[in-house]
């Protein structure tokens, strides 16, 4: 058997830099998935580097389906005796407006970004996961939003109820095969997406007082991929200060 490596989608900064750093600190190699940021993945493979492990980046955008299977082509023809065996699909977009306010492509770029894409990069490996015999790691990336409504986010948050839902089903395809299919459900991190965000505000509303920090989303991320975690399949685990 080849090497296992993780690939995390929307990997070059925020929660998926520290799930990349994270990783590669339990000894798994990394393949640091971005669209557009190239200066910030290749800093992340250094970090990774550094932890001992190999590092690589791949681009593309999860909602194109032929440059999804195309970049996954490349890589598998690189390495032919190597397999993907955890999978963080952590991409996503925030385009927020009232709904009768949101334009087609608010709605699509999320729906596309954190949907679809879960669904063409989580298809396109299963095969593999669950053909090896040696199973699999999937961690899907939900939000707080996944769980309540937000105003101002009808988009986002049927992206990641969405999520929530296709984690569920696929953990019970897959349990047999020795897959499992987790999602992690972080509230207010501070990332870029949370930037502009009022947080002396937002704040007041988490029992904690405070936004979470990236790393403790990686921790969990890190947990679920572990063998510690086998019998866990189909949950989603809440990061948010106690905000429900």
């Amino acid at each position: 058997m080849g090497v296992k490596y993780a690939l995390v989608t929307g990997g070059s900064r925020g929660i998926g830099r520290a799930v990349c750093i994270k990783l590669s600190g339990m000894g798994i190699p990394v393949i640091v998935g971005y669209r557009s940021n190239e200066a910030a993945a290749r800093e992340v493979c250094e970090r990774v580097r550094e932890n001992g492990v190999e590092a690589a980046m791949m681009q593309f955008d999860v909602a194109d389906k032929a440059g999804v299977e195309a970049a996954l082509d490349a890589w598998e023809q690189a390495h032919p005796d190597d397999y993907i065996a955890y999978l963080v699909n952590n991409a996503g977009v925030i385009h927020d407006s009232m709904m009768f306010m949101m334009t087609d492509e608010d709605w699509s770029s999320v729906i596309n970004t954190s949907v679809n894409g879960l669904f063409y990069v989580t298809r396109r490996l299963l095969p593999k996961m669950m053909a090896r015999g040696h199973g699999g790691r999937i961690v899907n990336m939900s939000s707080l939003s996944g769980l309540r409504g937000l105003s101002g986010q009808t988009n986002y948050c049927a992206a990641k109820h969405a999520v929530i839902g296709a984690t569920r089903a696929l953990a019970q395809e897959t349990a047999t095969r020795g897959v499992t299919v987790n999602a992690v459900a972080p509230g207010f991190i501070a990332t870029d997406m949370t930037r502009g965000l009022p947080e002396d505000e937002l704040k007041k509303l988490i029992p904690m007082r405070r936004f979470g920090r990236p790393e403790e989303v990686a921790a969990v991320v890190g947990f679920l991929c572990s063998e510690e975690a086998g019998y866990i399949t189909g949950e989603t685990i809440s990061i948010n200060g106690g905000l429900y």
